[in-house]
């Protein structure tokens, strides 16, 4: 078809919203378990998100190719990954500005238009995009899908790739890749778990920029992070001043131990509707939003004076006449990022009409990936599995539980969200009480930091406890190079071994 095409002008852009149209009816998509193309709001957010990493090539007019990418870290994918994990269920919640890898998601070609060379122009367009970005390389998994042919033959898949690379097999990606200078750094499986013509196998790609110039390590995470928690008691507050002098100490404290990150309690501000415990439930939790941009402002300024990342656990704010439970990620650097209470317990609807948020993602710091879950969220595994498949290294859980065994389905749940997530996961909660406040009578707490159970690790999968119904700080190190090591090396791999065949997790939105 190719020899009967008459071509006058061939262009590599930038892919533009308004392309999607004309993509949608010439196109399919490589990378997919079914028959499908992108939607419209994955493009969208491809654009918006990384505008220079998405590109087609246009031929007399007609948009004939594209190749869409995303920048990650390189621990992300330097080991067993897949396909899902890299682009986070497809959400592109993965895509890190601050990474230094170049990462192909997708290279396809209208069939008319093969042969051609054209796809050979978007490669070259994605290397000059790594050197200009300077960015340490451009990867992605890379489908063998005639290994199929040989592999009832009981031909393995390295001496495959093997033949390939000599030239005695051909393979439509393989051999193109190769031939454009990218080299094979080692095998992954399941990284489609529905290509059946690769036998579940990729090639894990890569193409090295010798223009690289690291970064400084000052810029580089650290492997080793230290977690404050803080066990909050319940006492009355007359006003925001005089809770933040408590705030304020805990955040001094923690920080003194040179910590990353500081946790404090799902509603640790409910004293402060002892003010309006004359009128009804649902009106006194509203009047204490009214304090909800305060509190984020204050926090905001401690996580830089004391040079720590806060999570500051939650708090009611209203917006639209609608009334969410919140908490935010206030960035030592002045930053800041809202989290939301997604699942709202029965007794929250019920007493004080809140609704649940729709925000799930992980957030980048300076240290870690980091996940927020508020108390009852943790009780549902697949929150935390959509971020652990955005690479989440640390889960952190303030909740608050008035009984022990309202305690007990946060901690077992967080013990269990750590074991099969691969991840560490933190918890703080509140404990006394509060008399002059409706609904929040009583606390129990005791707050801990969990880690997976594998020889790295405590055989309990318990890193730290605080001495239950105490007012106190907990201190504890956590090393992320462990969570690497288990994610390849585990006596199981939990990640790694899912049955994505058979099964598969999406968010909606």
């Amino acid at each position: 078809m190719a020899e009967e095409l008459k071509i006058n002008k061939v262009e590599v852009r930038q892919l533009r919203l308004e392309d999607y149209k004309e993509l949608a009816q010439s196109f399919k998509r490589v990378y997919a378990d079914k028959d499908v193309f992108w939607t419209y709001e994955q493009i969208k957010k491809l654009t918006e998100i990384f505008p220079e990493g998405q590109v087609v090539t246009v031929v007399d007019n007609k948009i004939v190719g594209c190749a869409l990418s995303l920048i990650v870290n390189y621990d992300m994918v330097k080991g067993d990954h897949t396909y899902a994990k890299v682009t986070g269920n497809e959400t592109f919640n993965t895509h890190n500005p601050n990474g230094n890898i170049l990462y192909g998601i997708e290279v396809f070609i209208h069939p008319d238009y093969r042969g051609l060379r054209l796809a050979r122009r978007m490669y070259d367009y994605r290397k000059e995009l790594c050197e200009t970005l300077n960015l340490k390389a451009i990867m992605f998994g890379g489908r063998i899908p005639n290994y199929y042919k040989y592999a009832d033959q009981g031909m393995r898949p390295r001496e495959y790739i093997n033949k390939v690379k000599s030239r005695d097999i051909y393979d439509p990606v393989l051999t193109f890749q190769l031939s454009n200078d990218f080299h094979v750094r080692r095998i992954i499986t399941n990284y489609l778990p529905n290509d059946e013509e690769s036998k579940h196998y990729a090639t894990l790609l890569q193409w090295d920029n010798i223009y690289y110039q690291p970064k400084p390590e000052v810029t580089d995470k650290k492997n080793s992070v230290r977690v404050g928690l803080v066990q909050w008691q319940m006492r009355p507050y007359k006003d925001l001043d005089v809770l933040f002098e408590q705030i304020e100490f805990f955040v001094d404290a923690v920080s003194d131990y040179q910590s990353d990150f500081i946790l404090f309690p799902e509603y640790f501000n409910a004293p402060l509707m002892a003010k309006y415990n004359h009128l009804g439930e649902a009106e006194s939790i509203r009047a204490l939003a009214q304090y909800t941009e305060e509190i984020r402002e204050r926090f905001i300024k401690l996580a830089i004076s004391y040079n720590i990342n806060i999570i500051t656990g939650s708090m009611p704010s209203l917006s639209d006449n609608k009334l969410k439970n919140v908490g935010f990620l206030c960035r030592r650097d002045g930053s800041y990022e809202m989290y939301e209470k997604i699942h709202i317990t029965p007794d929250e609807i019920k007493s004080w009409g809140l609704s649940g948020g729709d925000r799930i993602q992980v957030f980048e710091t300076d240290c870690a990936r980091i996940g927020v879950l508020i108390c009852y969220d943790v009780e549902f595994p697949e929150l935390s599995r959509i971020l652990a498949d955005q690479d989440m290294q640390i889960l952190f859980v303030p909740f608050l539980t008035d009984t022990q065994n309202g305690y007990s389905r946060v901690r077992v749940c967080a013990q269990a969200r750590a074991i099969e997530n691969e991840c560490f996961v933190a918890i703080a909660g509140s404990v006394g009480n509060l008399p002059r406040v409706h609904n929040m009578d009583i606390q129990y707490a005791q707050s801990a930091v969990f880690t997976p159970c594998d020889f790295q690790f405590p055989t309990d999968g318990k890193r730290a406890e605080a001495t239950p119904n105490t007012e106190m700080i907990l201190v504890s190190d956590v090393d992320l190079d462990l969570l690497t090591e288990l994610h390849t090396y585990g006596n199981v791999r939990n990640l790694r071994d899912r049955r994505l065949d058979l099964y598969d997790l999406k968010t909606k939105k």
